[in-house]
């Protein structure tokens, strides 16, 4: 393509699988394979809703590898910045079912995932420039060379917006949680967007409270702060207006890719140069649907399955 991507997203990419019935991975039998990693999934919403899309990630040279590229080709997310890395596997991610709202994740990324491994002068900074939105996750500052990498690469927008951070904390991929809050925040600085549940906003500014949580983040000169607040809903505010969405009830099979479906949303209505109000309604149905459905990136709606929900439903 000669024109600019509509989202260039950054971070983990590898293949989830997925068991068929409730219950622990001890007694479960049957699994599925989905392309999986949260901005994977965020790229491959934004291309479901029409976006053209990227992602800048990286696999083992193994036959897991060869499947994220050809899912990805299936879902229209362009792979070109998608490079192997020799001598490292795919990693792969298991997950139990126990709905409504318990989904415990488990990572094999040992001894290094490839995504880990993207290197800050492998980047091609002019298409991140370009990109009408950019959208890295904080899981890629958890080692380097990816910590380099992702700091390059949002350095590189000189924050233009949106820029968005996705404040993706998982424990088990730091050391501690002060390395995660002293990186975070180096990113912070980078962003005009932070996204992210109330747990990893409060790794980021050292807040339980939402709205202090929000303020604190705008102080940080970020244009707009969205806190998921899970069965409470969304709060968003920017430095004049402040909006609370409230959740689209549906009944839940795995809620592990609805902030994911939420993520490529939101990023729709930025571009679409919606309120943030409609931009949040949009979203929050967008994540409803993929909690009502088992995979991820498989799971991400059309505008069409979207408005028939937001069709069904009020709004605050």
């Amino acid at each position: 393509m000669s024109g600019p991507f509509d989202v260039i997203t950054m971070g983990r990419i590898g293949v989830d699988f997925y068991p068929l019935e409730a219950g622990s991975i001890v007694d479960v039998s049957l699994f599925e394979k989905f392309l999986g990693g949260s901005p994977t999934n965020v790229a491959v919403a934004a291309a479901r809703l029409g976006d053209t899309s990227a992602v800048i990630s990286r696999t083992g040279d193994d036959p897991l590898g060869q499947f994220v590229h050809t899912a990805l080709r299936r879902y229209n997310v362009d792979d070109r910045f998608v490079l192997d890395v020799p001598g490292l596997q795919t990693p792969v991610t298991f997950c139990e079912l126990f709905p409504p709202d318990n989904f415990p994740l488990y990572f094999y990324r040992r001894p290094k995932a490839p995504d880990s491994e993207i290197n800050a002068d492998e980047l091609d900074l002019e298409q991140i420039a370009r990109a009408r939105l950019f959208w890295a996750s904080v899981s890629g500052l958890s080692v380097e060379p990816s910590r380099g990498a992702t700091l390059a690469a949002l350095q590189c927008r000189e924050r233009r917006h949106p820029t968005i951070l996705d404040l993706d904390y998982r424990p088990t991929f730091w050391s501690s949680r002060d390395e995660a809050r002293e990186q975070v925040r180096l990113a912070l600085a980078l962003a005009t967007i932070a996204i992210g549940n109330l747990h990893e906003v409060n790794v980021a500014i050292d807040s339980t409270d939402p709205d202090v949580a929000a303020d604190r983040l705008l102080e940080l000169g970020l244009s707009i702060a969205v806190i998921k607040l899970g069965p409470d809903g969304v709060l968003a505010k920017t430095p004049s207006e402040r909006i609370e969405a409230p959740p689209v009830i549906v009944d839940v099979i795995n809620g592990l890719g609805a902030g994911d479906g939420f993520g490529g949303a939101f990023c729709h209505g930025i571009l679409a140069g919606w309120t943030l109000l409609d931009t949040i309604h949009f979203a929050n149905a967008a994540g409803a649907i993929v909690a009502s459905r088992l995979a991820c990136s498989d799971a991400m709606p059309t505008t069409e399955e979207i408005e028939r929900l937001l069709g069904k439903v009020s709004r605050a």
